[in-house]
């Protein structure tokens, strides 16, 4: 599966690379608006696997009908426009459908010296307690719940926030305002404020803050550290080996490098125990997650029970206009019948030769930030009974609708994620569920303190 959020969690860079001449909100027509609502509702009918598998069909069309019936200004911006389709394609309730947040917006403002909310969340416990305080306000502590803003409850400002991003569930959109960060979705759906009035609960007693606006840059951007922070680590524990291999995607030759020495050090260090970082993780392909498990199977193996693709006329125009039409998989989407689903199959991935193979025990960490191919990878060693997983249920599901692939609109060239496939675990569940730990241990976001590998770390000393 593709990486869906390699942008959206590298959001500083999308706009530090432009100079302020260079950005400039753009605008269009009612009529390209239209014309462009129209085009993601036909090509999501058309290529999209199962788009009514979380929605009927009826309040999919009567949200899409409600949303065109709003438009009535003649001169809409880029940021409108992004955030009607989000409210459109996000009924599909897919986590790999999807239009990303809109970074090319969100520069243009922080270049005209845009300011933000200075306060990120937590979700937990159905609860939107405070992450990070910006603000130069010293007496708003870490962990506190935030009641209100400006005298809106925050279960209705979610509510508006909720159809701007595309997930599952409630509990995997929460993961995803907490990635996208609440301050950058609060400025999406409600604009610019210069000043918060905020309700918050602390230590029993709730009290009114007033709190301004910072600067975007400067007060939040270059302060902050995005969610997803997966990188390639070795380091030793005691009698463990810790193991990051950071997230499925990128330069696949030096991914593969950084594996192969990493398991030649754990030999060497005769290591008891590995312990597999799969959290904060973006996801990415299986070519990388499968070449990590290589070294800890003992038998052959794959990352999924059942693969199907729906081919359509809408994927087949644009397999012929950006893929390699000779590789096999290509030529499967453009051979079977238009509206067609269709099971593609993979070969068996071989272990490592068992002389290179790690052979003790393994724990492999996932929270509700293990996203797509990460929590795929997580279901299939725990399938395949390859280690033990350890931390808190993913937001993401391991049996989903993904194999995405991603196109224009064509008036206002804002980019629409897709699924055209269903990939079931490799246990054949397709509970609507995420991989659940077979050691629980809750990451708290709120600090500093790694709850999850320190709580296994213990679990582990205990036993020598």
């Amino acid at each position: 599966m593709r990486n869906p959020y390699i942008i959206a969690f590298f959001l500083f860079a999308i706009f530090s690379q432009y100079s302020k001449a260079q950005l400039s909100e753009k605008n269009f027509s009612r009529n390209d608006i239209i014309e462009d609502l129209d085009y993601l509702h036909n090509s999501l009918k058309d290529a999209h696997y199962n788009l009514y598998a979380y929605t009927s069909k009826q309040d999919f069309s009567k949200n899409y009908q409600n949303v065109k019936q709003s438009i009535t200004k003649d001169s809409i911006t880029l940021l409108q426009a992004t955030t009607m389709f989000q409210k459109v394609i996000s009924l599909a309730n897919n986590g790999h459908t999807e239009i990303e947040f809109p970074g090319a917006s969100y520069a243009t403002y922080a270049y005209s010296g845009g300011t933000i909310f200075p306060l990120e969340i937590a979700f937990e416990n159905n609860k939107s307690l405070i992450r990070k305080n910006f603000s130069y306000n010293p007496d708003i502590k870490i962990g506190s719940e935030i009641i209100s803003i400006n005298g809106v409850l925050m279960k209705d400002i979610l509510a508006e926030i909720y159809p701007q991003v595309s997930a599952e569930r409630a509990y995997f959109k929460n993961a995803k305002i907490e990635m996208f960060s609440f301050p950058r979705l609060y400025w999406q759906v409600f604009g610019k404020q210069d000043n918060f009035q905020v309700e918050i609960l602390s230590n029993g007693t709730v009290k009114k803050h007033s709190i301004k606006a910072v600067n975007l840059i400067e007060d939040y951007e270059m302060k902050r550290a995005e969610i997803l922070n997966a990188k390639m680590e070795l380091k030793f524990i005691d009698q463990s080996a810790y193991l990051n291999p950071g997230n499925f995607s990128g330069d696949e030759q030096g991914y593969q490098k950084f594996i192969d020495s990493a398991f030649v050090e754990i030999k060497q260090r005769n290591s008891k125990n590995l312990i597999i970082d799969l959290r904060n993780n973006a996801g990415g392909n299986d070519s990388f997650s499968d070449y990590l498990v290589s070294y800890i199977a003992d038998k052959p193996f794959k990352w999924n029970s059942e693969f199907k693709i729906k081919t359509s006329q809408f994927l087949k125009d644009h397999t012929r206009k950006h893929n390699d039409t000779t590789a096999a998989y290509f030529q499967n989407i453009l051979a079977h019948k238009n509206g067609e689903r269709y099971n593609y199959d993979f070969d068996e991935y071989q272990p490592q030769p068992k002389p290179k193979r790690f052979q003790g025990a393994v724990y492999v960490l996932v929270n509700r930030q293990s996203h797509s191919q990460s929590a795929v990878t997580a279901s299939q060693i725990q399938d395949y009974k390859f280690g033990i997983i350890v931390g808190e249920e993913t937001g993401d599901f391991p049996t989903l609708y993904a194999s995405q692939f991603q196109y224009s609109l064509p008036r206002t060239g804002i980019v629409v994620k897709v699924s055209k496939g269903q990939i079931v675990r490799v246990n054949g569940s397709k509970k609507q569920e995420g991989v659940k730990p077979d050691i629980r241990i809750k990451d708290h976001l709120l600090d500093e303190e790694d709850e999850i590998l320190n709580g296994i770390l213990k679990k582990l000393n205990r036993k020598y």
